[in-house]
């Protein structure tokens, strides 16, 4: 049983992942996998949105305690971020697909940073997220410390890294951490439909939709005007836009292939 599984459908990748008899925690060969997956899902034109989910009852635990615990097959703290983790985060925020976390159960030390990366958060009301570093002596990584501020405020997400508290679903919602919680007994059918129509939407909008909020995030005023304006430029010329302004002057609804 591979711990990463990948399902392609209606243009919409689902990649699961699959160590559930330890929350999805992540070991170096899982690592590698979902790393060598979100390049596929990448570089595949049929795929034009993905999803992020895990099996059982947790979306990811974050990191294999075991693994880091055991002499024989520890990697070393510098090779799990450096190799592991740094590059999943920056291949998400990379990616010009759109990318839902479809947040299951617990999301936990990196496993909750994973899912803040992705571009739209989703929970079910059982859901809960943990900064659970400090609580074995060590800090938010997988760019904890980058998104959480920018999420909820610097204040909040301070406190939520030095005390490790559980934060429900409903709370994240309200504080800004994810997009929306969904109900429990429909949440697979609500993702599905999310990424359906993320999926129908025009793909390479959404991809410069994603740039420009990736370099707002280092950005002054004045380069993500010289930005927006370079982007628009860009999407003006896609037949996705021609499409959808013809659809807008027809009063009819557009058909979006996503170039």
């Amino acid at each position: 049983m591979s711990s990463i599984e990948l399902k392609i459908e209606n243009q919409i990748a689902t990649i699961t992942l699959n160590r559930p008899e330890v929350f999805n925690s992540i070991n170096r060969e899982m690592a590698f996998l979902f790393q060598d997956t979100l390049d596929a899902c990448e570089t595949n034109a049929d795929v034009r949105a993905i999803v992020i989910t895990g099996a059982g009852k947790a979306f990811c635990a974050g990191q294999d305690l075991k693994e880091v615990t055991d002499p024989d097959l520890n990697p070393g703290f510098k090779k799990i971020l450096d190799e592991h983790y740094n590059p999943i985060i920056t291949r998400i925020r990379a990616i010009k697909k759109p990318i839902i976390a479809a947040v299951n159960g617990v999301a936990a030390g990196a496993g909750a940073n994973i899912a803040l990366a992705c571009d739209i958060v989703v929970a079910h009301e059982k859901v809960s997220f943990i900064q659970a570093f400090s609580l074995i002596g060590l800090i938010p990584d997988s760019a904890g410390t980058f998104f959480l501020p920018r999420l909820i405020g610097f204040q909040k997400a301070l406190a939520l890294a030095m005390l490790g508290d559980k934060v429900s679903a409903d709370e994240a919602e309200k504080m800004g951490m994810i997009y929306k919680v969904l109900p429990l007994e429909s949440f697979e059918e609500d993702v599905s439909k999310l990424a359906l129509k993320l999926a129908n939407m025009p793909t390479l909008a959404l991809g410069k939709i994603k740039e420009a909020f990736n370099q707002s995030l280092t950005n002054n005023l004045e380069e993500q005007l010289a930005l927006e304006s370079k982007l628009q430029i860009e999407a003006a010329i896609t037949n996705d836009y021609a499409e959808g302004a013809a659809a807008f002057i027809e009063k009819r609804k557009p058909n979006f292939k996503g170039n």
